[in-house]
């Protein structure tokens, strides 16, 4: 992790620096990505402050405690931070294992006969489809980002499928009557 330490009415001191940047390594495990601290250490009358900013791994985090004792300033913004960086992670794993289609309708399987790797998988959805003419189901598909939309035919009361086309324009798959 890349470190700077800046002092505010303090002697610059290598061993703050080194402990400073010590506790700091041990967030390079719980972050996924390089990431850079900027380490404020003043003092102000008898109150010691310490402020660390991280920014990496898609994330921002900031932290201030003040006490009497530098040392221990610094050790509890790094527990505060470190709360605040798990529970951040925590979160993240939560929405990814939680993601849901767009529409709750749409419920997907995974069907398999065996375990082999070898063999392909066959993935179901079930989904609504609403009467509609061809043109407002063209202006449906534009606002999808899928390439095809199936709906019922207000006309012919049959499911048609309408796709986009490499070339851009439309195609339009419907049953022979």
């Amino acid at each position: 992790m890349q470190t700077s330490v800046t002092f505010k009415n303090l002697n610059s001191s290598d061993t703050l620096k080194s402990y400073v940047q010590d506790k700091l390594d041990r967030f390079d495990r719980l972050l996924d990505n390089p990431a850079e601290a900027n380490v404020v250490l003043s003092v102000e009358k008898f109150r010691h402050m310490a402020e660390i900013n991280i920014v990496g791994d898609r994330l921002t985090i900031n932290g201030k405690e003040e006490t009497v004792d530098m040392y221990s300033a610094i050790d509890m913004v790094l527990d505060k931070m470190e709360k605040q960086i798990k529970k951040n992670k925590e979160k993240i794993r939560e929405r990814r294992s939680n993601a849901r289609p767009l529409n709750q309708s749409m419920l997907e399987q995974d069907i398999s006969g065996t375990d082999d790797e070898s063999e392909s998988h066959i993935r179901i959805k079930h989904i609504e489809y609403k009467p509609m003419d061809v043109e407002e189901a063209a202006l449906q598909l534009d606002l999808l980002d899928d390439n095809f939309l199936v709906f019922t035919n207000a006309r012919s009361d049959q499911v048609n499928v309408l796709y986009r086309r490499k070339d851009g324009h439309y195609g339009l798959i419907q049953p022979s009557s």
